[in-house]
């Protein structure tokens, strides 16, 4: 009677402790799951079998969401050029064309849906003036903190995947 007791206690507690780990890497269930600031780790995209950095080695970026779901991202590649006249009314079409193909930014609210995995930013205004007032669905994970989400439709072609790291 020892012994079963023993063995139905300890199968319990490996139960209870597979539900806390599995609760450890639990899905995001709200926005607020995401609120606070992210730094971007990386940004990859893939076009007809071919992968690049979006915004080149070592981009900077940072996401931040706060707890009423408002958001503000932005990405830039880590070696965008000077503007020469050191005036950015001035720039060259060069120098701007280096610039707006390597920098991303909208802001706008964010939510999660729990059943299909998913994050939509509602995009308010972006340096892409295409997204402005849009939605954009997006698959997601957040696996302790690290957050990671899938750009179905790139605005340079492609499926883009960004991931995140969590500040502290």
């Amino acid at each position: 009677m020892k012994r079963v007791c023993t063995l139905t206690i300890g199968s319990l507690g490996v139960l209870f402790l597979g539900m806390v780990l599995a609760a450890g890497d639990a899905f995001a269930q709200t926005a607020k799951d995401l609120v606070g600031t992210w730094t971007l780790v990386s940004a990859i995209n893939e076009q007809g079998g071919n992968t690049t950095d979006t915004y080149g080695p070592h981009p900077k970026g940072i996401l931040t969401v706060d707890a009423n779901g408002r958001y503000v991202l932005v990405i830039a590649r880590a070696d965008l050029p000077k503007v020469a006249s050191n005036n950015r009314t001035t720039a060259t079409p060069e120098e701007n064309k280096a610039i707006v193909q390597g920098s991303g930014v909208h802001f706008g609210t964010v939510s999660v849906n729990a059943a299909d995995k998913t994050i939509t930013f509602k995009i308010e205004t972006s340096l892409f003036p295409n997204w402005d007032g849009t939605e954009q669905k997006r698959p997601f994970t957040v696996t302790g903190d690290e957050l990671q989400y899938t750009v179905p439709a790139a605005s340079g072609g492609g499926t883009a995947t960004v991931v995140w790291k969590r500040t502290k």
